[in-house]
């Protein structure tokens, strides 16, 4: 061949096609980015929310000497873990301990029943802001939350004045009544903005088969409303479960009727506690928070209103 057929061949031969040229414009750097930043934030926020619990928990299981001679350690060594900080905390304090028992049970007692006259009281009120209409409908559901504008020391010395008249100072009833003045105002609303979401269909559905209004709410608004009750009542629960102002108002004089917080400051204040000692208290104070979360979490998220409505 050639040096004409060679040169002939190769004019006749196809080109391979050129891959199109791509070019970097602002969407695909701000996508680009946000797929490399988005693991690199979620481990930085994890580390920062669970590192804190982390070495709590560590401090805790470590004896008292040890955390002298290696306070730094951010592990602690199998034969060199300990219980005896709980067993110090949890025992009741005619044996020597710190009777955190005790509080436990006087904060489970005072958060239930917050949590269960919160809502036993705003599910008609936040159905009755949601669904019927009377004069300054729209403005109610934001005088409920004013009473936030207020700091609580505000409000503590009128209810501190209040329920000494009444007798209930003093007493875990009288304190969940207070929990409740806090916390109704929030939760009706939380509740009203839920309640508008489910669908008037289904209701209406329910009115002709012959419900009436509270069958309504009963058997169709509060099974649909379920997440929004979860999430609601373990908001009440958290912050009845964590205040320490008005506990301290209420209950100081009392040992026996402290709560978790309560007792909490108590190891935070005593000079003679060891640090071990004071987060295996921290750890008995933020566990039932985080049991509690994750097994409402799933009710909290799943969204029973979905399909309700056909079309």
């Amino acid at each position: 061949m050639t040096a004409g057929d060679r040169r002939a061949a190769r004019a006749v031969r196809p080109s391979r096609p050129r891959r199109p040229y791509r070019r970097w414009t602002r969407d695909r750097v701000e996508r680009t980015a946000l797929r490399l930043l988005r693991p690199l934030v979620i481990a930085a926020l994890l580390l920062a929310t669970a590192f804190p619990f982390y070495y709590m928990v560590v401090l805790s299981l470590r004896d008292v000497q040890a955390l002298i001679l290696d306070p730094g350690a951010l592990f602690v060594p199998p034969d060199e873990i300990t219980l005896d900080t709980y067993r110090q905390v949890l025992t009741p304090e005619e044996e020597g301990g710190q009777g955190f028992v005790v509080f436990i049970r006087n904060s489970v007692i005072v958060s239930v029943a917050a949590v269960a006259l919160t809502l036993l009281i705003s599910i008609p009120g936040a159905y009755a802001v949601a669904r019927l209409r009377f004069l300054g409908r729209r403005q109610v559901h934001f005088l409920f939350l004013a009473v936030y504008l207020f700091p609580p020391i505000v409000l503590a010395i009128p209810l501190f004045v209040l329920f000494s008249l009444l007798g209930l100072r003093g007493s875990l009833p009288g304190l969940a009544l207070v929990y409740i003045s806090q916390t109704l105002p929030v939760t009706v609303y939380m509740l009203r903005n839920y309640f508008e979401t489910v669908p008037r269909s289904v209701e209406e559905a329910a009115a002709i088969d012959g419900c009436g209004p509270l069958a309504t709410i009963w058997r169709v608004t509060l099974p649909l409303s379920r997440p929004a009750l979860m999430a609601t009542g373990l908001y009440v629960f958290m912050i009845a479960w964590n205040e320490f102002l008005f506990a301290l108002l209420f209950l100081v004089e009392d040992r026996d009727r402290w709560t978790v917080s309560l007792g909490l400051s108590q190891l935070a204040g005593a000079i003679e506690v060891p640090t071990t000692v004071l987060m295996a208290g921290s750890v008995v104070l933020t566990l039932p928070i985080v049991i509690v979360f994750f097994a409402c979490e799933r009710l909290m998220t799943g969204g029973l209103t979905m399909g309700a409505e056909k079309g």
